[in-house]
């Protein structure tokens, strides 16, 4: 395993003892799992971890004078919307081992695919004066890891809102409507909005449950899905310049469309697919939902 060599000293990763993180839910809290197939952009990520330094070693074994200013970053990363922030940072200026809580919420609106969350100790400040080999300018990194969730599986993802659909032109009776909008050169964060309906009080509990849903909640969650994948693909269908060699910027919805369409449709063509949706409506509607899996139980 290759390891990286940095142009300055570093301590002993026994300096820190850094506990796993964990994703805060409405009845507790669990391990961070490695992945949240029943996320969506209206769910909020909660997590906690308790990081131990050992500040006067983390000094001493890097070369650093006993009184060098500290930090302990969190900062997170999401490889759906490539959005990145700094999530905790916590200046440490004390000596002896102290105890770091990290509480970091992420909301739903700013995450997707891949969220990964790197943790590090750092030096705080610029040191002017420090010894041969030690590190000097701030940010050097001391100590870091990384943990990650993978909120995006098969199914597609979408910003969505909750909203009483007796005030819009939607039905008053439907569950949920999945509204787009734009070319398929817009980008997809903005072109896609699933709106669900207050008033259904099963869907929007199957929401709110998503991290950890109840067997209903993963029927509701599972309708909602193979009823969006169809709607995008439809959408997709409809459009004549949705063919097999379209090249779409990433992120784009006609990007998220393709990818949409070769999960569920591999080794066939968009033309084979049009046309049998044209010729054999009933089929194509059966193939698709074969294709999303509809209330298939993850193993």
């Amino acid at each position: 395993m290759s390891r990286r060599v940095l142009p300055y000293r570093i301590p002993p990763e026994d300096v820190v003892a850094a506990e796993d993180w964990h994703l805060v839910v409405e009845d507790g809290e669990l391990p961070l799992p490695e992945a949240l197939p029943d996320w969506d952009y209206g769910m909020d990520l909660h997590m906690i971890r308790e990081v131990r330094v050992d500040l006067d070693g983390a000094r001493s074994r890097s070369g650093l004078p006993a009184d060098a200013p500290l930090m302990l970053s969190a900062v997170w990363t999401a490889t759906g919307s490539r959005l990145s922030g700094p999530a905790r940072q916590v200046r440490l200026t004390d000596s002896g081992v102290v105890s770091v809580p990290l509480d970091v919420r992420l909301r739903g609106a700013d995450l997707g695919g891949v969220v990964r969350l790197d943790t590090a100790l750092l030096l705080a400040d610029r040191l002017d004066s420090a010894r041969p080999a030690a590190p000097r300018r701030a940010g050097s990194v001391l100590w870091s890891d990384r943990a990650s969730v993978r909120l995006q599986g098969d199914a597609p993802q979408y910003p969505m809102a909750v909203i009483d659909f007796a005030r819009t032109s939607f039905p008053e009776g439907a569950a949920w409507h999945l509204q787009i909008t734009g070319t398929l050169e817009s980008a997809t964060m903005g072109s896609l909005l699933l709106l669900v309906n207050e008033r259904n009080t099963v869907t929007t509990t199957a929401f709110r449950n998503a991290a950890k849903p109840r067997p209903v909640d993963r029927v509701v969650l599972s309708a909602v899905y193979a009823d969006v994948a169809r709607v995008m693909i439809e959408h997709g269908l409809n459009r004549d310049d949705f063919v097999d060699e379209g090249d779409f910027p990433e992120g784009t919805l006609g990007s998220t469309l393709l990818g949409l369409f070769d999960r569920l449709f591999p080794e066939q063509s968009i033309t084979d697919v049009r046309l049998r949706r044209l010729q054999a409506p009933a089929l194509f509607a059966s193939d698709l939902q074969a294709a999303v899996r509809i209330f298939e139980v993850a193993s």
